[in-house]
């Protein structure tokens, strides 16, 4: 590992809110967040982003995998070119990580086919840095049973590159969060619930950076927001709400700690168990 991170992409860059030098910022992450798009992290990761925040022992480091050049726009983003929207994406990246407190952002900004081809070197090779210059305890990332193709291939990428780790220092939680399909489906034996309702109004705030996606078209402030009241509320239909805001993840450890778990029989065993709850109350109501 080089003394300080370079992505391999042409216009790949990091950013560290505080000034540490960026060795030092990779080094104290307890806390690893990989997502494909500029304001992924904010959406699905926010939870690893508030138990850090402000901490000294604790540090929420982000990845952004790509560029974000394709996204939506209408409005005063409409006429903005592909290279101008993934300059202002990168822009919004790093106010959120400052507006976080992150130890530090690393834009790897590589166009989504890249991240799409499971047998991209250089992809492989940065994730392989990041996670040695890291070592986190906790790592979030996509679900593998989201819509979107560039999420799954980041959730993907991300325990392929786990796995090339030594044993004895992969993450102890592995986590595939929300963004493009919610994870209320899931059993709730197997549902992560990880309470986002600290530090006022931050996880709000945090997507609320991404102007160039809500006055561009998407109202990712108030869907997220929604989604996570939703979470917390539908939760349990017999106990008054124990959280305020709740994000759902997958845990995906097992896949990360065990090299001979295939991913799509992963999520089908969680799908079956779903499945198997359906009938189970169709039957005993019917």
């Amino acid at each position: 590992m080089a003394a300080v991170f370079r992505g391999r992409a042409e216009g790949a860059e990091a950013f560290v809110p505080d000034g540490a030098p960026l060795p030092t910022a990779l080094a104290r992450t307890t806390h690893l967040g990989v997502g494909a798009h500029p304001d992924d992290l904010e959406i699905m990761a926010c939870h690893g982003i508030l138990e850090c925040y402000r901490q000294s022992d604790r540090w929420f480091t982000g990845v952004t995998m790509s560029n974000g050049g394709g996204s939506a726009r209408v409005g005063a983003f409409q006429s903005k070119t592909d290279a101008e929207m993934i300059a202002i994406r990168k822009l919004e990246q790093k106010k959120a990580a400052a507006l976080g407190a992150y130890s530090a952002v690393l834009l790897l900004n590589y166009p989504s086919a890249s991240v799409k081809d499971a047998n991209h070197a250089d992809v492989a090779a940065d994730l392989d840095a990041v996670l040695a210059a890291t070592s986190p305890e906790v790592v979030y990332t996509h679900n593998l049973a989201d819509k979107h193709d560039t999420h799954v291939a980041v959730a993907l990428r991300v325990i392929a590159a786990l796995r090339r780790m030594p044993q004895n220092q992969r993450p102890a939680r592995v986590i595939g969060c929300e963004v493009w399909r919610d994870l209320d489906w899931l059993d709730d034996g197997d549902k992560m619930t990880l309470p986002v309702d600290r530090h006022g109004a931050l996880a709000s705030d945090l997507v609320g950076v991404f102007q160039s996606q809500i006055a561009g078209g998407k109202r990712y402030d108030l869907a997220s927001a929604g989604r996570r009241l939703a979470n917390a509320t539908f939760l349990e239909s017999h106990a008054a709400d124990g959280s305020g805001a709740l994000v759902f993840g997958m845990d995906l450890t097992p896949l990360a700690l065990d090299e001979a778990k295939d991913p799509l029989g992963f999520v089908e065993e969680h799908m079956q168990r779903f499945l198997a709850d359906v009938k189970m109350r169709i039957t005993k109501m019917g």
